[in-house]
């Protein structure tokens, strides 16, 4: 709406300009006009006035010649008429009022008029017509007229042409501000609304501008955009839910892969409680133990029964596939939980895995998707690491300053780091190490999925992994977890 005001603003103050423009000058055109009809008429009445009194003058004699100029002066009309001699000394009645250096070298029958003012000091035009006066030379006719009647009708014009030139403007400004609404402000009003529906994510809106002219054009622009964006929408849409799915599938690989890992481990750790329940099974069937010592034997059974049930759930548990859930979870109780899963692997290579201590912290994450993480961080640890080696996992807050690609301030962030006594990695290999099928292990050993998955799984939950590494120093990979729950991110 501003620009339609503005708009309209210009066009009747230009179009106001033009006509005080106009009007100027055709009043000062018109009194020119009019003063220049005034003079020739007052011209031509003076020229015929002094040919009959100087007639008269010659016939019945100056008296009567002056009885009628008299006449003629009393008559109302705008005109005064007197018979003067020019060369008449000062003080006499007979004097011009016009001064004589004036007249000197003017043929005062073509004279326009010459301003002046009268013995009274009123502002006349005066004109004066040679006559011939029987054998005194220097006689003049001196019709003169009021100064005030010619600015009297200057006035009325200017105010004529300032009265139509304001009536012009109304005008204008009526028919500016109701077609610039119309046709500017109304279509501009729609294509703001329309912006804003985008703006907004409603791109199922279109504009109704039937106008033939660019706004009308950037109407149907604006519509073709959006059926342009809803398809882009509706593409990115099942582009992202065929990512999602293709996301999930790498990381149900990857958890089975490690799943696989564990099992070696987890094979070695069930076979000694199978010996104990078959042996003591067999005591019990050939009746080698009785009454007490059969009960208790068959105690050991379910004793190591259970072990075994509690080990292979916790696998079930790993590797079974579940859609992404978020609830408050118990990050220490998640982090003991990973790293007795792990123990089996360690202890067949050799590799103790030691946790520190660390007290209760409640966040809002997907369990499953942060203990996959975790769990692939700890068994790269663990492959990193010779025999007789240690991996150290630690929870507990850092203070730290986000990477660029992760934006924010530095402040108080949940850390846990897992550290191991390996070879390291090359400072070439540093920034390809989170690269999806980039792996440095042997054939066998990994996908070069791992840590891609780990990070997109941090990510997700708004933070990132930091790594610290150096040639035969061992590494230290650091997952930094907002605090206090802080909303997660979404996949990208």
């Amino acid at each position: 709406m501003k620009l339609a005001w503005r708009l309209t603003f210009v066009l009747v103050f230009g179009m106001s300009l033009v006509l005080a423009a106009y009007g100027w000058v055709t009043v000062n055109r018109d009194v020119a006009l009019f003063e220049q009809q005034r003079q020739l008429d007052v011209t031509r009445v003076g020229r015929a006035l002094a040919l009959a009194v100087a007639r008269t003058w010659d016939t019945d004699g100056e008296a009567r010649a002056r009885e009628l100029l008299s006449q003629e002066s009393a008559q109302e009309t705008p005109l005064r008429f007197r018979l003067v001699w020019l060369d008449a000394k000062p003080g006499d009645p007979s004097r011009p009022d016009i001064a004589l250096p004036k007249l000197l070298g003017r043929d005062p029958g073509a004279d326009m008029g010459i301003a002046g003012t009268d013995s009274e000091g009123v502002e006349r035009v005066y004109t004066y017509v040679p006559v011939a006066l029987g054998s005194r030379s220097g006689g003049a006719l001196e019709v003169s007229r009021l100064v005030a009647r010619v600015r009297a009708h200057a006035r009325r014009t200017l105010q004529d042409v300032a009265f139509m030139t304001l009536l012009a403007t109304a005008v204008n400004i009526l028919l500016a501000a109701f077609f610039g609404l119309w046709f500017v402000g109304r279509p501009i009003s729609a294509l703001v609304l329309q912006a804003r529906r985008v703006g907004a994510g409603d791109l199922a809106a279109r504009i109704d501008i039937r106008q033939r002219d660019e706004l009308g054009e950037l109407a149907r622009e604006m519509n073709v955009m959006c059926e342009h964006l809803e398809g882009a929408r509706q593409r990115i849409a099942e582009e992202t839910a065929s990512r999602i799915a293709t996301l999930e599938q790498l990381r149900h690989a990857d958890r089975l892969v490690t799943v696989g890992r564990l099992a070696a481990g987890i094979a070695h750790e069930l076979g000694t409680p199978l010996n104990v329940i078959q042996g003591r099974a067999k005591m019990v069937a050939t009746r080698e133990v009785e009454g007490e010592a059969a009960l208790e034997s068959a105690g050991v059974v379910v004793t190591q029964a259970e072990r075994m049930a509690a080990i292979i759930r916790h696998l079930l548990d790993f590797a079974r596939r579940r859609a992404p859930r978020r609830a408050p979870t118990d990050l220490a109780a998640l982090v003991r939980q990973t790293v007795e899963l792990l123990t089996p692997l360690a202890r067949k290579r050799g590799v103790t895995v030691e946790l520190q201590a660390a007290d209760p912290v409640t966040i809002e994450v997907d369990s499953g998707q942060l203990q996959q993480a975790l769990t692939n961080l700890v068994v790269n640890a663990i492959q990193a690491t010779p025999g007789r080696g240690e991996v150290r996992v630690s929870l507990g807050t850092e203070r730290a300053d986000p990477p660029p690609d992760h934006g924010g301030d530095e402040a108080e962030w949940l850390a846990l780091s897992v550290a191991d006594d390996g070879e390291g990695i090359a400072p070439e290999n540093l920034d390809r190490i989170f690269e999806p099928f980039f792996t440095t292990k042997d054939v066998g050993e990994g996908t070069g999925l791992g840590l891609p998955v780990s990070y997109g799984i941090v990510k997700e939950h708004g933070g990132w992994i930091a790594v610290q590494s150096a040639p035969g120093k061992g590494s230290r990979f650091t997952i930094f977890l907002p605090l206090g729950g802080v909303p997660c991110r979404t996949a990208s």
